[in-house]
């Protein structure tokens, strides 16, 4: 009677993860398209649940000018990369790692969210419960931190 009270309790908490600001977010997400010619593309997949994120960045003297992607996330990936998509241009590469990172900690260590413009990212603090759902929600995060990284590559 316990386990089938706890999975009760598991899935109401899980339904809960999509609050309406989520989907608001993710309804209303910018769609950036691809870049015509990027300096780095990078492509992400969660195993666990088929969620996949290809992203191109242009950068300029460390600054991140240019972004697209294609996507196909649930609602946590799309929210995201739309909050991603709407801040990303015009920061600085470093700035964009810290948030990754940042992000990271909220999800896997219970650290606080980013702030800032990032502050939108805070309503994905709920996720940080269920760990099937952290690669999905951190997918952009990675797939442009792989973009950087082919970037980094090729500087002397």
């Amino acid at each position: 009677m316990t386990a089938s009270r706890n999975t009760h309790v598991i899935k109401m908490d899980l339904s809960d993860l999509y609050s309406q600001r989520i989907l608001e977010i993710a309804a209303n997400q910018p769609v950036p398209g691809r870049l015509d010619h990027p300096d780095a593309t990078a492509r992400r997949v969660s195993r666990v649940c088929g969620s996949s994120i290809e992203v191109d960045i242009s950068v300029h003297d460390g600054v991140i000018t240019g972004y697209g992607h294609k996507l196909s996330a649930c609602a946590l990936g799309q929210t995201s990369a739309a909050i991603v998509a709407t801040y990303i241009v015009g920061t600085p590469a470093t700035e964009f790692r810290a948030v990754r990172e940042q992000m990271t900690a909220m999800l896997k260590a219970d650290g606080t969210p980013p702030a800032g413009k990032w502050s939108d990212l805070a309503y994905l603090e709920p996720v940080r419960d269920y760990a099937p759902r952290h690669t999905s929600t951190l997918l952009v995060f990675d797939a442009v931190a792989d973009a950087l990284d082919k970037l980094a590559l090729v500087d002397p």
